[in-house]
């Protein structure tokens, strides 16, 4: 207890005036320790006029010399050679440790246990003013962020200033740093410069360290699992990385990016201020340009540069990158599959397997490809139609089931669905077929006055056909057919005349009946 004494104070106290009774208690230091103070001092003739301009800890070394110092029995490690080889991948302190107990043993030396021997090599951190290097090996992390402070393109025309945001990447064991200039924050334009900066780098990383931001990350919970955008962490996976994001409110997890943001704001946007540009292209090559010469510059407290440490220790050890470029992709979440086995998606329709019909399934777009995903399980691919094209279909045969029920819709097809309604059907349907120029054309009308057989029996259908081809209209089409078959005409004893069985007695057409027109006559 007595080391935590300040002896300076008390000693400062005395010299006021103040007993060693009321000294305790203004303090709520014991008597004994303000006592066992004022005896040290006595005995040793240090007074308050020799003290009041020494440090705090030198006043206790002269009052209690040799108090508190002591030498370690046991071996001291390099922590120098330590803080090193911690920065090489798969070196631990675990191992370092190992490898100084074999040291230990060989000489003949008392080893410390691995307990002081961590605590030992953070003492050796603060006294030294260095970071840890648990965290920082070669080749393992890449933090990224956006910078904060932006910059401006002109329009030299108009006058206009358009906002460019700074997409900031950095590699914390060499601090190999990458800047990339966009006109917007949105996820297209975050993955797009996470590849761009793989690109540059040469290689990927196992980790991707980012901030909490909504293009990368939906929810960070205190407890339970991080839930991430799935594009982002099958950009990652294409990669073969891992998304590991700070924790909340935590920049400490990221000094790097950090870091490299506020040296963007200095080294670049200073820099480049009193220029203007154009366009993204001119703006980009200038960042480069100035990006390049802050990693040339030499470390004030290490050897090399970053580009040196880059090139010489960490550029090696990154991970190749696929031999295919990743595609940048989109979700379209809970699609609902149609009964005829397709999914819609701007307008046109791409087929998924018959035995997932009525399912929810999410769509995953490049800028050529739908694919249809149940779960994780993709069921389906199609090429992506253009924008400009609307209600078409996009239909793998192995998607719909064998049998005539699913096959594409023809006007051989529709003249056999009509042969099984009956003759008068049949010449319907072949005249809507001749007076369209193209025969698909036809397909839509005549499918809709075959499909009246579905509300309707197939007998009253062919009698409305039948009806509706006396009358004056060559051509009937369903507009023509549901109003017999709504008022029951099609039912009226010695109105079914066969086809094409119209005479001057029998005014073509059809008619609403007597009962329609008030007091039972015609106007």
């Amino acid at each position: 207890m007595v080391r935590k004494i300040k002896a300076k104070l008390v000693l400062r106290l005395r010299a006021e005036g103040l007993s060693g009774r009321a000294i305790a208690a203004s303090q709520r230091i014991s008597r004994n320790s303000v006592a066992a103070v004022l005896e040290a001092a006595d005995a040793a003739g240090v007074r308050w006029d020799d003290i009041a301009d020494r440090p705090e800890t030198e006043v206790y070394s002269m009052v209690f010399p040799g108090r508190g110092e002591h030498e370690s029995v046991y071996a001291q490690p390099d922590f120098e050679k330590v803080h090193r080889e911690l920065s090489r991948v798969g070196v631990t302190l675990k191992l370092l440790h190992g490898e100084y107990l074999d040291a230990c043993a060989a000489a003949g030396d008392p080893a410390m246990g691995y307990d002081r021997f961590c605590k030992s090599y953070q003492h050796h951190l603060l006294v030294a003013g260095l970071a840890s290097r648990v965290g920082h090996k070669a080749g393992q992390t890449v933090e990224v962020d956006w910078s904060g402070p932006t910059m401006q393109l002109l329009d030299t025309a108009t006058g206009e200033l358009t906002r460019v945001y700074l997409f900031v990447g950095c590699l914390p064991f060499s601090r190999y740093s990458f800047v990339e200039p966009t006109l917007d924050m949105k996820q297209d334009t975050w993955l797009r410069a996470h590849v761009a900066m793989f690109e540059a780098f040469g290689g990927s990383v196992p980790r991707i360290v980012p901030d909490n931001l909504k293009t990368g990350v939906i929810k960070h919970p205190a407890e339970g699992e991080i839930v991430l955008n799935d594009a982002y962490r099958e950009m990652a996976a294409h990669y073969s990385a891992a998304v590991l994001p700070a924790r909340i409110r935590a920049p400490k997890d990221k000094p790097s990016a950090e870091n490299t943001v506020w040296h963007v704001a200095m080294r670049v946007i200073a820099e480049l201020r009193d220029q203007n540009f154009a366009t993204l292209a001119d703006l980009k090559a200038a960042i480069i340009d100035r990006v390049a010469a802050y990693n040339q510059e030499s470390f004030q407290k290490r050897p090399g540069s970053r580009a040196s440490v880059f090139a010489a220790e960490e550029g090696p050890l990154l991970r190749p990158l696929p031999t295919v470029a990743y595609e940048i992709s989109r979700w379209v979440y809970g699609r609902r599959v149609a009964k005829n086995g397709h999914v819609t998606f701007g307008r046109n329709f791409y087929s998924v397997p018959y035995t997932h019909v009525g399912a929810k399934v999410d769509l995953r777009l490049t800028d050529t490809m739908l694919e249809v995903y149940r779960g994780p399980e993709r069921l389906a691919s199609h090429l992506l139609l253009p924008e400009n094209v609307v209600n078409e279909y996009r239909t793998h045969d192995a998607d719909l089931p064998a049998g005539p029920g699913y096959r594409q819709w023809d006007p051989d097809r529709v003249r056999d669905w009509a042969t099984r309604v009956g003759t008068s059907a049949v010449v319907v349907v072949e005249r809507i077929f001749e007076s369209v120029p193209v025969a698909e054309q036809g397909l839509d009308p005549a499918l809709a006055v075959l499909r009246l057989t579905r509300r309707y029996s197939a007998e009253r259908v062919e009698a409305a056909c039948s009806l509706a081809l006396a009358g004056r209209v060559r051509s009937p089409r369903y507009a023509h057919l549901r109003p017999i078959l709504e008022t029951g005409q099609d039912k009226t004893p010695g109105r079914t005349p066969s086809p094409g069985a119209a005479t001057a007695e029998e005014p073509g057409g059809y008619v609403r009946g007597a009962s329609y027109y008030a007091a039972g006559g015609t106007r």
